[in-house]
């Protein structure tokens, strides 16, 4: 409740900050899940895919990272989070960066950082590359990743499809850094969608109306 009162909310959408923090309570102490014939109570957290849960995830981060902020901006670095997955940049020594992260994942018991330092790295679905001070990206895949969309012989209104290829270019436009980058991910998006029984014709047809 501190961040509402932080923020000057004293209501929100006609609810008051009382109750608020009674629904809370009951979201993060309250969990009770059935598996393999026994009740569960869940100590920790809250469930996940709930939407109170996440936007508490959102405040208890953005609380806990004051300290690394403050580090990063100090220092003219970059730092950027969506949910949990953190991405900041480091100009000073690998040794320091560890030390810090160390030392980060000292500040609260049940949340500790899995980090990945490098010149290359994903940071959601984006690669990004440092080479000598130029930063490029391009669409990340994960090494798991399978080529399966919705098959175009599946019984889904025709827009399903062309929403699917859109999207997939839509991507690779963003994402891309250069033109080898780019076709790259054409490339591999009309294979996929090849794999996936769309016509060749109705990739290119698709191909085009997005860049006419």
């Amino acid at each position: 409740m501190t961040f509402l009162h932080a923020h000057g909310y004293r209501k929100v959408k006609g609810i008051s900050i009382h109750t608020i923090k009674k629904l809370a309570s009951i979201i993060l102490k309250k969990n009770i899940f059935a598996y393999g014939n026994k009740i569960y109570k869940q100590t920790t957290g809250g469930a996940m895919g709930s939407s109170l849960t996440l936007t508490l995830a959102n405040i208890f981060m953005s609380e806990w990272q004051k300290k690394l902020v403050e580090e990063q901006t100090k220092t003219g670095e970059f730092y950027g989070r969506y949910i949990d997955d953190i991405f900041m940049t480091w100009n000073r020594s690998e040794e320091e960066l560890r030390k810090l992260l160390d030392d980060v994942n000292t500040w609260h018991p049940n949340l500790k950082l899995d980090y990945k330092i490098g010149n290359s790295l994903p940071f959601l679905d984006v690669q990004l590359t440092n080479n000598n001070g130029i930063l490029s990206t391009c669409v990340y895949h994960k090494p798991a990743a399978e080529p399966y969309v919705t098959p175009f012989t599946s019984d889904h209104p025709r827009h399903v499809f062309s929403n699917i290829t859109k999207s997939s270019v839509e991507r690779a436009v963003r994402y891309s850094s250069t033109f080898k980058a780019f076709n790259y991910e054409r490339c591999s998006i009309k294979l996929m969608l090849l794999y996936n029984e769309y016509p060749s014709t109705f990739i290119e047809n698709e191909f085009h109306k997005y860049f006419s």
